[in-house]
């Protein structure tokens, strides 16, 4: 039998702001399992890559862990692959980032585990040719990518075993095809298939190369694989075969293979990932299309020599498809520039590295993109995102010496889609508005406690929504294993699916027939019939030395009616209230028209009894998920203790106001789930005309966090909100 070297390199992951519990599992579940099983084999050999959430994490919980680690690094038994520290997508940051991201991890592994950097993880393998120059000047020497990107590039499955050469800006970069066939038998085939495979690429030429890299948790996190892996000795078996056939298997690291093997040549890459992330890409209707082709072409005999060039999409665009996922997008980049200007001017303090760390934190990339895995459906990582940059924020301006109250606005291109928007911000609120998009305000920062009320996303069509409809019975298999049933995490999903037909965010516009129901606008069945949402407002921004007032104007159509719609939104320095107040002119005397602004407020979920609303006498109306349908208030609030925010909706005049949940079906490697993403609050009114065909309003929304800051520790609290 001829010798091969395998490589078997894992990759240990957990998001900013997953769940405390969800880290603990994991550990429990799979990497000290894994760790323990590994250290009873002393013949085997492994890369392991653990991204640096996870490994703050560790070090903090279970320094042991790490130690143990340290010691099979030591014994040449483990090599400690780097990356970028906080696993963002490298294609979406600046060569400074990324550069600064991989060296300060390294950086970190070279003191806590003792380790020698030479090679990195590439998040999700989302890989740009341009990237290679940059992972160079950071100083690493190899990475490891999907064999898809080398088919991609024009190679064929028996070219390889082994590694490539690849260059850019003249600096080079080696890189390792990572074999899905790997990826799917381990370890969801038999253990043997694992050495049947090694033993077909042992025979195509000496000194061949395997190599298998994928997520650590699919040993013991993924749905029963836990049961499967350890339980049931899956993971032994395999060990104990590896070591069996060690005459002619020799488990190495990839480091090892670079000294000892050359390359089997250069090659130049496409932009791509691996196989599944390409296709989660698309839009719903393309991907559709693409899973039908598939299927259609799979028994044709050519199609094994063109699947390779059947490609799905490009990472990027989930940009496109969650606008929402742009937004955390922009603003990153938005801290990252402010970052680089004041170290460009000489800034290096103690603030500004721990701006930079909280950036980076900022950067972690499961809250951008959507898939099988990914999480811009999930409420906590989105948070976690903006908590990190707007905490960035607040450290910039305490390094340039910003205190007390002050206020500010400024107008430029955002978000990016060639229009300006407007930023409205002062010491304790930041708000950003959007003139071309109805003048709605798409994000609004609680600056006090790091927390984006308008973290929110649409529900929207997904291509597995046909596999949701078909209801658990007929649904296919999961998304992690065809052969194992789809699970639904909640009954009746499938009468759950609603799709929004605008972004889910504040001071939105509408008008509708007079005897429009809760249950018709909550199910997005009222006819909006105005012009107003969505549409361009003209802006204009008024200051005053503490006082600044953003000011929307739209002349446009309700049913058959010329309307003009002015609205203010006003911000005092100091202050943690946004005074909005509205002007309709061109009203009817002799009739009235139902007028209504929806509002969206998110990271403030359903389902708990410390999270609720209530009334002008605060006097509690039910938790945030419950439907409510009040006539003539003045007041209506939403408290969630346990983050400490209390959010005051008041009116000049008396009110009705309808309030409904907004909850998406998604799917994750678990199944699919429902999950609440924000709660509406639409304050209506019958609104006529006086003698001058006018009718107007004030509205206060005030956010008081003196509850999160009576929390933190003494001297860590900014002075407390006024809600008055």
């Amino acid at each position: 039998m001829q010798s091969i070297r395998f490589l078997f390199v894992l990759h240990d992951h957990q998001p900013v702001g997953n769940f405390d519990g969800v880290f603990e599992q994991a550990y429990r579940d799979s990497y000290k399992p894994f760790l323990d099983l590994f250290e009873s084999y002393p013949h085997l050999r492994v890369g392991i890559h653990t991204s640096g959430p996870l490994m703050e994490w560790l070090d903090g919980h279970y320094p042991d862990y790490l130690d143990r680690l340290a010691g099979l690094v030591a014994a040449g038994r483990i090599e400690i692959i780097g990356g970028a520290f906080y696993e963002p997508i490298l294609g979406m940051l600046s060569s400074r980032d990324r550069i600064g991201q991989i060296t300060s991890y390294s950086a970190w592994l070279e003191n806590r585990l003792g380790a020698a950097i030479r090679g990195m993880w590439i998040p999700e393998r989302v890989w740009e040719q341009s990237m290679a120059g940059d992972l160079a000047a950071a100083g690493i020497d190899y990475t490891i990518l999907d064999d898809s990107h080398f088919k991609n590039a024009g190679l064929n499955e028996d070219q390889l075993d082994g590694y490539f050469l690849t260059e850019d800006d003249g600096k080079l970069l080696r890189v390792f095809p990572g074999s899905e066939r790997l990826r799917y038998v381990i370890p969801f085939g038999a253990p043997h298939d694992t050495i049947d495979y090694l033993a077909q690429v042992a025979a195509r030429r000496p000194n061949a190369v395997a190599t298998f890299a994928d997520d650590g948790e699919k040993f013991g996190v993924w749905p029963d694989t836990k049961k499967s892996v350890f339980d049931e000795g899956w993971l032994a078996r395999l060990f104990d075969l590896l070591t069996e056939n060690r005459s002619w298997i020799q488990m190495t690291t990839p480091a090892e293979v670079i000294d000892s093997v050359p390359p089997l040549g250069t090659i130049y890459l496409p932009e791509g990932s691996y196989r599944e992330m390409t296709e989660w890409v698309l839009p719903p209707e393309q991907l559709v299309a693409y899973e039908q082709a598939r299927g259609d072409l799979k028994d044709d005999p050519r199609w094994p020599r063109v699947a390779r060039f059947m490609r799905g999409g490009f990472w990027r665009n989930f940009k496109v498809r969650y606008p929402e996922a742009n937004e955390m997008y922009a603003r990153m980049m938005q801290v990252s520039r402010r970052l680089e200007q004041l170290a460009d001017s000489g800034h290096d303090s103690e603030l500004v590295r721990e701006a930079r760390s909280e950036l980076y934190r900022g950067q972690c990339n499961c809250t951008y993109w959507h898939g099988a895995f990914g999480g811009i459906y999930l409420p906590h990582l989105r948070n976690a995102v903006y908590q990190k940059l707007i905490s960035a924020d607040n450290l910039l301006d305490r390094e340039i010496g910003r205190m007390g109250a002050w206020v500010e606005a400024a107008s430029e291109d955002f978000n990016f889609d060639g229009r300006p928007e407007v930023e409205l911000v002062n010491d304790k609120l930041a708000a950003y508005i959007a003139p071309s998009r109805g003048g709605e305000i798409y994000e609004l920062d609680v600056r006090t406690i790091c927390h984006n009320v308008l973290a929110s996303l649409a529900r929207r069509p997904e291509a597995y929504h046909r596999r949701v409809l078909a209801g658990p019975n007929g649904a296919g298999g999961s998304v992690i294993d065809a052969n194992s049933p789809v699970k639904f995490k909640q009954a009746g999903l499938e009468h759950r699916l609603q799709y929004d037909v605008s972004p889910r965010k504040s001071l939105i516009d509408h008008w509708y027939d007079g005897d429009v129901s809760l249950e018709s606008v909550a199910r997005n069945e009222a006819i909006d019939r105005g012009d107003f949402a969505a549409q361009p407002y003209e802006a204009k921004v008024r200051r005053n030395p503490q006082r600044i007032q953003v000011q929307l104007t739209r002349a446009g159509k309700a049913w058959d009616m010329p309307v003009k719609i002015t609205k203010g939104v006003t911000l005092d320095a100091g202050s943690s209230i946004l005074e909005i107040a509205y002007l309709i002119e061109g009203l009817p005397r002799d009739r009235a028209s139902l007028f209504s602004v929806e509002f969206n407020f998110s990271g403030m979920p359903a389902g708990a009894d410390d999270r609720y609303f209530y009334n002008g006498h605060h006097h509690r109306l039910g938790q945030l998920g419950t439907q409510l349908d009040k006539a003539g208030i003045n007041e209506l609030g939403l408290v969630d203790e346990w983050l400490g925010l209390d959010v005051n909706l008041s009116f000049s005049r008396p009110t009705d106001v309808w309030t409904f949940p907004i909850e998406t079906v998604s799917q994750s490697e678990g199944g699919f789930e429902l999950v609440h993403q924000s709660v509406v609050v639409q304050p209506h009114w019958l609104v006529q005309g006086d003698a001058d065909g006018r009718w107007s309003l004030t509205m206060k929304l005030a956010l008081d966090t003196r509850l999160a800051e009576s929390r933190m520790p003494s001297g860590d609290a900014v002075a407390a909100t006024a809600a008055d």
